[in-house]
């Protein structure tokens, strides 16, 4: 069961990445003197805990939800159509699924954003962006079974997952290693309305991403 909800939860980040990168080539084969980026992430993201007390699986066992402090992987891409102005998109999730509740839990923010570059040199450059999208929290069940024929063996159930509309804005320093190679530092603040899984609306995030650009600076 694990390993078949894994092939689909890739596969929904596959199709994700391929939709945003669908757009992002139109624009960029639509005007010849664009820019497209691709590139990777790795960061984090912070919440604080909603001090919720549950009572998961109806045993008398208590459990309190966490806070959201994890590494976080994505995926991206941004087309700049002139030197100034660009469009882009992204999707970030845990790798791993960590505790929550006596659960497994699995974040997942995606957003389509405005770019807004107000300083551009031939190595580094200043981006601004904001734009919408949405987060997915995807639930897990975790146990040990026994059997007197196969042993003991862990499995882990898809439990529900619960989606929240999403706001984000942020600011980026593309530092250019050569002439299309780059790391992108960047901070965002997300905005995800009541997201009553954690203690706040209010998710900020610093990722650091590594990229490639298609096409003359």
């Amino acid at each position: 069961m694990i390993a078949i909800q894994e092939i689909f939860d890739m596969r929904k980040i596959g199709r994700f990445s391929t939709l945003l990168a669908l757009p992002l080539l139109c624009i960029s084969f639509a005007s010849a003197q664009s820019q497209l980026d691709v590139n990777v992430g790795f960061g984090t993201k912070s919440a604080t805990s909603s001090d919720q007390v549950f009572d998961t699986f109806g045993d008398g066992r208590l459990f309190r939800t966490p806070s959201l402090t994890s590494f976080f992987m994505g995926v991206g891409g941004k087309i700049m159509l002139n030197n100034r102005f660009g469009v882009g998109a992204e999707a970030m999730f845990q790798p791993h699924r960590p505790d929550y509740a006596g659960l497994k839990i699995r974040n997942t923010f995606y957003d389509v954003h405005g770019i807004y570059q107000p300083i551009s040199v031939k190595r580094a450059a200043l981006q601004l962006k904001a734009g919408i999208g949405g987060t997915n929290s995807r639930f897990y069940f975790s146990d040990t079974g026994c059997s007197g024929f196969t042993g003991c063996s862990s499995y882990t159930q898809f439990a529900g997952s619960s989606n929240h509309f999403q706001v984000v804005g942020g600011v980026g320093v593309p530092l250019y290693i050569t002439e299309h190679i780059f790391l992108r530092p960047e901070i965002d603040i997300h905005y995800v309305p009541n997201f009553f899984q954690y203690g706040t609306n209010f998710v900020p995030a610093a990722t650091v991403w590594a990229g490639y650009t298609f096409g003359e600076r």
